[in-house]
């Protein structure tokens, strides 16, 4: 009797509650969290953040900029017969299993670095298959984060297209997660407790972009500028939802941006579409794979927000409509091998 009752309350309060009121409510609020869950069915909504957590906070974590470099980069299209006899659901961890950095899930910390993110995740996975998974190399987000003047503002936000094109032409060092001493320049900044309270520091969002050393950890043997390796090849894809596809399929997971609105914050499950609530801002990540579930055709996606958020650190987002803009922006590149 009692869940009936709670559940009838959720309902009347979905079904009294205005657009233009449901905006008013705090996106962290279990009434704004309940009503996503009773506006739609295609994706489930859940505590993922501190209510206590401020939105001024979470808003620093976006920090992919407007990308008007990307329309400078070739657009590379694939042919229609790999169009065609492409899979319905793909998983790359299905056809590359010598890839384990596909399970990994990274922590960007109180800090906009997601541009950075997305960029050497990607980075990281091609090096990988490319090599038909024989060799491997962990892209240095504090490197890349620290070391790029052109790429934008640091933690407080950057450029992907100029990430990539940084590889590129500079170079990459190695680098593994924070306090893990792997790598020539492991990330420093800490994980925050984006999500539930946990054992972490809150985020706060006021971290300061490290400072650039071209100097390898100390105990790492290999010099800082033998260690870069580089792409030999950066590209968009911007022929829609099939090429990209291809492209995935073909080479590996591509870095995508997207607008983040206030209802992903809640995301846990399911096939994401934006439901309610204001734009956050623009923010980077990993896509790497598709399918569709329960018919709602997805994208899948690795966020660097840590594993407890989401779906383990991933979520799937409506594929086919450029939804939030996730398709308008896909940037991936070819490893340079010696």
């Amino acid at each position: 009797m009692i869940i009936l009752r709670v559940s009838c309350l959720v309902l009347l309060i979905a079904v009294t509650v205005s657009s233009a009121e449901l905006e008013k409510l705090h996106p962290l609020s279990d009434s704004f969290i309940d009503i996503i869950n009773t506006k739609q069915s295609s994706w489930k909504a859940g505590r993922n953040f501190p209510i206590s957590m401020p939105l001024s906070a979470i808003k620093k974590l976006m920090g992919a900029l407007e990308d008007t470099f990307i329309e400078k980069l070739e657009n590379v299209q694939h042919d229609e017969h790999v169009i065609a006899n492409l899979p319905e659901n793909f998983d790359p961890r299905d056809k590359w299993p010598n890839c384990p950095t596909l399970n990994e899930i990274r922590d960007q910390g109180s800090c906009g670095s997601c541009w950075a993110f997305g960029a050497v995740e990607a980075m990281t996975d091609r090096y990988c298959i490319y090599s038909n998974g024989s060799k491997h190399f962990h892209f240095s987000a504090e490197d890349l984060l620290s070391c790029c003047p052109i790429c934008g503002l640091g933690c407080n936000g950057g450029i992907p297209t100029l990430a990539w094109e940084y590889w590129k032409h500079f170079g990459i060092v190695s680098g593994g997660n924070y306090n893990s001493s792997q790598g020539c320049r492991p990330y420093e900044i800490a994980p925050c407790e984006h999500h539930v309270p946990g054992n972490r520091m809150p985020c706060s969002g006021d971290t300061k972009t490290p400072k650039c050393y071209r100097t390898c950890e100390n105990g790492y043997t290999t010099p800082y500028k033998n260690d870069k390796k580089y792409g030999k090849h950066v590209y968009s894809i911007r022929g829609g939802e099939d090429h990209i596809r291809a492209e995935i399929f073909e080479n590996g997971p591509v870095e995508g941006a997207f607008t983040v609105y206030a209802d992903l914050l809640a995301y846990k499950s399911g096939v994401y579409k934006h439901v309610a609530g204001d734009a956050l801002g623009g923010h980077a990540i990993k896509i790497m794979g598709w399918g569709v579930e329960n018919g709602n055709k997805y994208w899948l996606v690795a966020n660097s927000w840590n594993s407890d958020w989401g779906d383990n650190g991933f979520f799937k987002i409506l594929r086919g409509e450029d939804q939030c803009g996730i398709e308008s922006s896909i940037i991936a590149g070819e490893p340079l091998f010696e």
